[in-house]
């Protein structure tokens, strides 16, 4: 279960569950993550957060995101089951200004299996990103830092292939502020997921390609290397970021590690398909 109740420590000093987090005020980081709560369930948007709810580094950011996904557990129920990762091309890095990924947290509550069926409504956007899941057979250790894709793979257990759904709460949300991206729980809205497949052991990754269909038609076309170069640099990377902000990937886990090509808006009566070859599929499609 994962769940937070905060508190005030002193002066500067912020504890979420049983995260300490240092320079920043208690107020600013509780607040922040409520506001961006109150937005996804009043369904607004801003052009930023309020300037004394903004993030000042990854630190505070990941604090903050910490903090609204303890009001999204506590208003939907569920629990955390795993971790996505955004900004994982160079193209979009440079768009906002950062020189590496970032991730958020995976929810149960908006995690769906194939085929999945959503209501249109429920999102500002439906912005699809056609992803290499995976899910984690063995705790992977937080005392290690120096993580390849060779190692990490080694706590993999079974691949999914993976649909993310991206909204936001912000006028521009192609021009927000990565720290404000970051804290909004990296956009992330809901998930959708195949079946696992341990075939992904006998293929390279990186050039393995996949398809986006919409109604039958190929809309994206793209392979894993789009992601860091390979989906298993971003589950390394991811691996050795996580305990610097607290957390740490365990078995059972699920991560999607970042759109494999251009990404697509959807639209309310649109049935998708993310098709991985011989790694399987992932339905989902859109009520009007």
């Amino acid at each position: 279960m994962f769940a937070f109740q905060d508190s005030f420590l002193g002066e500067g000093v912020f504890l979420s569950g049983d995260r300490v987090y240092t320079g920043c005020a208690m107020t600013d980081i509780a607040q922040a993550g409520q506001h961006l709560a109150d937005l996804r369930r009043s369904f607004r948007c801003e052009d930023n957060l309020p300037p004394e709810l903004r993030p000042r580094n990854f630190a505070e950011s990941y604090a903050v995101q910490d903090a609204l996904v303890s009001a999204l557990l506590a208003e939907h129920g569920g629990h955390r089951i795993g971790f996505k990762i955004a900004f994982t091309n160079e193209a979009v890095q440079k768009q906002f200004g950062v020189d590496g990924p970032m991730f958020g947290q995976i929810l149960s509550h908006s995690a769906h299996s194939s085929p999945a069926r959503l209501s249109a409504s429920r999102f500002h956007v439906r912005c699809i990103e056609i992803e290499f899941g995976f899910v984690m057979g063995r705790d992977v250790p937080a005392d290690r830092e120096a993580w390849t894709p060779e190692t990490i793979a080694e706590f993999v257990d079974s691949m999914v292939p993976a649909l993310e759904i991206v909204d936001h709460r912000f006028t521009d949300w192609l021009h927000a502020p990565a720290l404000t991206v970051a804290a909004d729980n990296a956009t992330n809205a809901a998930w959708a997921y195949g079946e696992r497949t341990q075939a992904w052991r006998e293929v390279d990754l990186a050039s393995h390609e996949v398809h986006l269909s919409v109604g039958g038609k190929v809309v994206r076309r793209g392979r894993g290397e789009a992601a860091l170069g390979s989906p298993l640099n971003v589950l390394a990377w991811l691996a050795g970021e996580l305990p610097r902000h607290g957390h740490s990937l365990s078995a059972g886990d699920h991560v999607t590690t970042g759109v494999c090509t251009e990404i697509y808006l959807a639209d309310a009566g649109d049935e998708i398909v993310g098709d991985f070859g011989a790694l399987g599929r992932v339905e989902l499609s859109f009520d009007a």
